[in-house]
């Protein structure tokens, strides 16, 4: 019986010595901040930078790119910002780089975290970045990430879908300071990507371009009723909507767009005959603004080609 007990203490005294951390293993803190340097080191990532802000604890590393105006007051929680970004995780299995269409945000600094964001990007936003205009690389440890549990859908190996657990995550952010101005370089970004020509751009800050003049008497007008096939596409060149001319329709120009027609569609049309074809680049004022749609980000510029069928006034 002795025999037994002293065997089973001497398994159990292993067991526990065998679970036991030692001073060798890391916590979380130092397990991200070895995964920081790295990948830091991995990369060839110069000029980056810890963030020492209350006393070095956030573990956050960060590049200012392109400083911002530092006339006015740094951000406060309580501010609105506006950003644009691309993320990628460490183990590169998630590589979100669409800022033209969905890495978009226009909303309160302190309400980042609450939208889906995470809590390193809004401290890296008030403690780092601080001001309107400024560009910077982010690198944020897991447990300000999306911590043990990861983010998305899926397995932890699907490719862009999910971000496994205790991922650290590699953030570029543009924090721009005038919509109006971010937009209108989008756009000639845009064109000048795509080798795209001939566009004039009209007071109002839309650009159009008439690819076949119309042959028609009648022009549209706020009491016109008329058919029209077009297609809605992001600057990315993907389409997200388009019809054909079946059916006649009103504009309705109430201010807002009405009809279910956005205010640069309204506004571009106006004035041309049947059998134009026009193509429209639209900043996000005169699309779905600052709340966005079903499939279309806040803040998201357009790209509209309409053909015009018949015009009835």
């Amino acid at each position: 019986m002795k025999q037994i007990t002293f065997t089973l203490l001497v398994l159990i005294s292993v067991g526990l010595l065998s679970c036991r951390k030692t001073a060798n293993d890391p916590n979380i803190t130092q397990y991200d901040n070895n995964n920081i340097q790295a990948y830091i080191k991995a990369n060839n990532l110069t000029g980056m930078v810890r963030d020492t802000t209350g006393g070095d604890t956030s573990g956050i590393y960060y590049q200012i790119l392109s400083q911002g105006s530092t006339a006015g007051a740094p951000f406060a929680y309580s501010d609105t910002v506006k950003y644009v970004f691309t993320l990628k995780s460490f183990d590169g299995k998630y590589n979100s780089v669409d800022s033209l269409t969905s890495n978009h945000y226009d909303s309160f600094l302190g309400h980042i975290n609450q939208n889906g964001y995470p809590i390193g990007l809004q401290l890296a936003i008030h403690n780092v970045i601080k001001y309107k205009g400024t560009r910077a690389r982010i690198l944020i440890p897991s447990r300000l990430a999306y911590g043990i549990n990861g983010y998305g859908s899926g397995s932890s190996s699907n490719v862009n879908t999910r971000i496994a657990g205790n991922q650290c995550l590699d953030y570029y952010i543009n924090v721009y300071s005038d919509q109006n101005l971010y937009d209108d370089q989008v756009i000639k970004n845009y064109m000048a990507t795509n080798s795209l020509t001939g566009f004039t751009k009209a007071t109002g800050g839309y650009y159009y371009k008439v690819s076949v003049p119309g042959t028609g008497t009648d022009p549209i007008d706020q009491y016109t009723a008329f058919t029209a096939t077009y297609t809605g596409l992001f600057l990315t060149g993907t389409a997200f909507d388009s019809a054909n001319a079946t059916t006649a329709t009103s504009f309705d120009f109430s201010g807002n767009g009405g009809s279910g027609y956005i205010p640069g569609v309204t506004q571009g049309l106006l004035g041309y005959t049947a059998g134009t074809a026009v193509t429209l680049l639209l900043p996000s004022r005169y699309g779905y603004g600052r709340t966005g749609t079903t499939g279309i980000s806040v803040n998201d510029c357009l790209r509209f080609d309409y053909t015009i069928a018949t015009i009835t006034n």
